[in-house]
C-alpha cells in the first residue's frame, strides 16, 4: 500500500474528484495525506469529515514544503506524490504493484502518464464540474503512449528510504517550479536509474490547475527562464532540458535502466551553451530576487 501526498490550495472540487478516484479505483486502501494551504474554502471540514489526516499551513508554503510535512505523517514505505486536480484509473495501484515487484529493489522513479494535459489528447472536460467520467473510464484504455525512459514528475512513487536519503524536496524552489527535476537530479546522484514513465498507470490532468491560477502571481518567467530553472542551473551547473535529454533521455521508449550520459560532441555542445548560460545569470541575476 502506499501514502498518497498530496498538496491542495482552495481547490476543493478537484480535491474531493481526486479523492474519490483513488478510494473508487483503488484495489487497496491507501493512506492519503494532503498538505492544505490556507484552506479556507472548506478543504479542512471535508478532510475532518473524511476522517482523512492532513498537515496544514496558513499561508501558502508551495509544494515543497507542503509535500515535506506530509511525507513526516506517511506510515507506508512507498509514497507517492500526486496534485489535486488528477483523476486515478482504475486499478492504477496494482499496475503500480506490479512494476515494483519487478524492479526488486527500491533504488527507482516511477512515474505515471497524464491524459487531457499530457503525454495522451483524450479530452473528458476541463473541470469536475464537466468531467465525464462515464467516457474516461469507458474509454481511457483506448488511448494509450508507451513506457518511456525520464518521467512526468507526477504522480510518481519512490521509497521513502530513498526520499529520506536526498531530503525530500528542495524547499528553495518556491513555489514549485524546477522541484521535480531537481529531485530527479538527487536520485540521480545516489544511484538511481530506474526512471519509468508506466503507460498503464494513466491520470486525468485538468491541467495544472493550483499552479496556473493560484501561484502564477509568484512564477516568474522571463527569456532567461523561470526563477526554477535559475535556481536548477545554479545548483547543478547544467538545465532542465539538458538534464533531461542526456541523462533521463527523457520521452524515448523504456528499455531498461539508464546509464551515464554519452559524452560526444552534441554533449559538449549543449554543455557549453549551458555553461555560457551559468556565468551570464551568475553576473547579471541575483537569484533571490529573480
Amino acid at each position: 500500500m502506499f501514502s498518497i501526498l498530496i498538496p491542495t490550495f482552495n481547490n476543493l472540487s478537484c480535491l474531493k474528484l481526486c479523492i474519490n478516484s483513488i478510494k473508487k479505483n483503488s484495489k487497496y486502501n491507501h493512506q492519503i495525506i494532503p498538505h492544505v494551504n490556507i484552506g479556507n474554502d472548506g478543504t479542512v471540514d471535508f478532510l475532518k469529515q473524511e476522517k482523512i489526516i492532513y498537515t496544514f499551513t496558513e499561508y501558502n508554503s508551495g509544494i515543497c514544503e507542503g509535500i515535506n510535512k506530509a511525507a513526516k505523517m506517511a506510515k507506508y514505505d512507498y509514497l507517492l506524490y500526486a496534485h489535486d486536480d488528477f483523476y486515478f484509473c482504475p486499478n492504477w495501484d496494482t499496475i503500480l504493484e506490479e512494476e515494483v515487484k519487478m524492479v526488486s529493489h527500491n533504488k527507482f522513479y516511477l512515474s505515471g502518464t497524464m491524459m487531457n494535459e499530457g503525454q495522451i489528447k483524450f479530452y473528458c472536460g476541463n473541470s469536475p464540474d464537466n468531467f465525464d467520467e462515464k467516457k474516461f473510464l469507458n474509454q481511457h484504455k483506448n488511448y494509450n503512449f508507451y513506457d518511456f525512459q525520464g518521467s512526468t514528475w507526477a504522480p510518481s512513487l519512490v521509497h521513502r528510504t530513498i526520499w529520506d536519503e536526498v531530503g525530500g524536496l528542495s524547499e528553495e524552489y518556491f513555489p514549485g517550479t524546477g522541484s521535480d527535476p531537481d529531485f530527479n537530479f538527487k536520485l540521480w546522484n545516489v544511484g538511481v536509474r530506474i526512471f519509468k514513465g508506466i503507460n498503464d498507470f494513466k491520470v486525468y490532468h485538468f491541467g495544472s490547475i493550483v499552479l496556473r491560477k493560484k501561484l502564477n502571481k509568484i512564477k516568474i518567467n522571463n527569456k532567461y527562464g523561470s526563477k526554477g530553472a535559475k535556481l536548477f542551473l545554479l545548483k547543478w551547473g547544467v538545465s532542465i532540458k539538458f538534464f533531461k535529454k542526456f541523462y533521463l533521455k527523457s520521452n524515448e521508449r523504456y528499455n531498461g535502466p539508464l546509464s551515464e550520459p554519452d559524452v560526444n560532441i552534441k554533449y559538449f555542445f549543449h554543455l557549453l551553451i549551458c555553461k555560457i548560460n551559468y556565468l551570464y545569470i551568475k553576473i547579471f541575476f541575483k537569484t533571490k530576487s529573480s
